[in-house]
């Protein structure tokens, strides 16, 4: 019998996953891409995955970059909301 096991069980506290993500993205259009605020990366493992993705292989597929997008849309939106009284 084989345990397996995946990363996302033993998930890395938040500093750690920021020491991963300060690497170096050399592609303007990427570059711009992630130049996002803190809290959205901080507050969605989601947009932190594709980073940490792009730094590994260098490159995303064309449906990630698309989800990215809609993510960081829904956020900003989300935070420009003001609360209703």
């Amino acid at each position: 019998m084989v345990l397996m096991t995946s990363r996302s069980q033993f998930p890395l506290c938040y500093d750690c996953e920021k020491k991963e993500l300060q690497g170096e993205i050399t592609d303007p259009e990427m570059k711009k891409m992630f130049d996002i605020p803190e809290e959205y990366y901080k507050n969605n493992s989601f947009l932190r995955s594709i980073k940490k993705n792009y730094l590994r292989f260098g490159n995303l597929t064309e449906k990630q970059i698309q989800v990215f997008k809609k993510v960081v849309e829904d956020l900003k939106e989300e935070s420009s909301r003001t609360p209703v009284k």
